[in-house]
């Protein structure tokens, strides 16, 4: 049964509506980022934007304040779900690794074995905008990373220009979500600045209409104090955020790249100008996912890596011990063919046919109190002995025709 590839997906990501949305895996902090933009917006239409309706009435303005408040909000909303719902830049995987990236090694074990290793470089140098810049490999994904790509380990994918993964939307952020992360954080602090603004804004007219000091207005809406008070803090936060990413955009970095290289003094080869970078960042065309979630996943044949360079030294090695065997043998039967003449040049002298040649000398009387040993030469069949049977086979019978012409001259006499 074929299955599509958010089915088989290695990474940690959830999908949504069979592939459509992608979501990171702390997707359920998504939820709390909702409850924290809807719950205070919904405060303020009811006990704040109301009321100064009724004190607007005669004008719009008292609809307009309500109107701005829930279209800004579900601006943030979009935003929001643009950045934690799709492809933030995900690499796809290898299912092997790069062939044409592969060095071809030799091992020597300690028996003397040569073993063919394989080993991938972990880093490469590319050339960006004229300047060489080094990317590593990637264990997980093997691959080696684009420039300004980096492995997240929480989605365990590898991102392309990754920023930094954001827990508030549940997603990674990277190049194609960055710009709609960074107009979410922007918003959410254009939000609320606005609430809080027109809080204390509520504040201003009750002091006005009841002719009170500000203590007295504040008891008169509490939930306007609660807002304002909430939004403050809040503004530390993604107030600060908007401003760091101005810098970062202006600048042309990363969150990762700020963090991690800002004590190493280095030449930012992505910095081509304040406006550029912005233009870079905001005007330029998106890039499309290179992800089809919902294809049908390809089974691909297993790949066999040849180790041509250490094979062939291998064979090459071993066809030399063949040469040396080779010739050790023909040595061996030219040697074992010197010995048969000798047995059948003796056994011609004894008129000896038989299969199993035996010279057998014994007590021959060298001297007077001599005897010359005892010497037994046996015809071999079929496999030869090694080159010291072989010759110790030819001083036999040397040995042998010596003591018969010694012996024959002592007849004679």
């Amino acid at each position: 049964m074929a299955i599509r590839v958010y089915e088989a997906w290695k990474g940690s990501n959830k999908f949504l509506f069979g592939g459509r949305l992608i979501l990171g895996p702390d997707a359920w902090s998504l939820p709390f980022t909702l409850l924290l933009i809807i719950t205070p917006v919904t405060l303020f239409s009811v006990f704040v934007a109301t009321h100064l309706r009724h004190e607007f009435l005669p004008s719009n303005a008292g609809d307009a304040i309500l109107v701005v408040a829930i279209l800004f909000t579900v601006f943030v909303l979009i935003l929001l779900f643009l950045t934690s719902a799709r492809d933030p830049g995900i690499v796809p995987r290898n299912s092997h690794p790069p062939e044409e990236e592969l060095c071809y090694d030799t091992t020597v074990s300690s028996d003397g074995r040569q073993t063919p290793t394989v080993q991938i470089p972990r880093t490469k140098e590319v050339i960006v905008y004229g300047v060489s810049v080094r990317v590593k490999y990637c264990d997980t994904c093997m691959l080696y990373r684009p420039p300004r790509c980096s492995h997240c380990s929480i989605c365990n994918n590898c991102v392309e220009r990754f920023d930094h993964h954001c827990p508030w939307v549940g997603q990674c952020i990277g190049v194609r979500n960055y710009r709609f992360f960074f107009m979410f954080v922007a918003s959410a602090t254009l939000l609320c600045i606005y609430v809080f603004s027109m809080s204390a804004l509520y504040i201003k007219v009750l002091m006005d209409n009841h002719q009170g000091t500000v203590w007295r207005a504040m008891r008169e809406s509490p939930w306007s104090v609660m807002l304002m008070i909430y939004c403050f803090i809040s503004l530390w936060f993604v107030g600060g955020l908007t401003g760091f990413h101005l810098y970062l955009i202006s600048t042309n970095q990363t969150t990762y790249e700020n963090f991690r290289y800002r004590s190493d003094n280095r030449i930012n080869v992505y910095n081509r100008g304040c406006s550029n970078n912005f233009l870079e960042i905001f005007c330029s065309k998106g890039k499309p996912s290179r992800n089809d979630f919902r294809a049908f996943v390809k089974e691909e044949p297993p790949r066999s890596v040849t180790l041509a360079t250490t094979w062939q030294g291998a064979e090459g090695a071993e066809e030399e011990n063949r040469e040396e065997r080779r010739q050790k043998v023909e040595d061996d039967l030219d040697i074992d063919e010197d010995i048969m003449k000798l047995q059948q040049r003796s056994n011609a002298e004894e008129g000896s046919n038989q299969v199993d040649h035996k010279v057998d000398i014994d007590q021959l009387r060298v001297g007077s109190n001599e005897r010359a040993p005892t010497i037994r030469s046996e015809a071999r069949h079929g496999n030869w002995g090694t080159r010291s049977n072989a010759q110790e086979d030819v001083v036999a019978g040397s040995s042998v025709r010596e003591s018969r012409s010694y012996a024959a001259a002592e007849e004679g006499r």
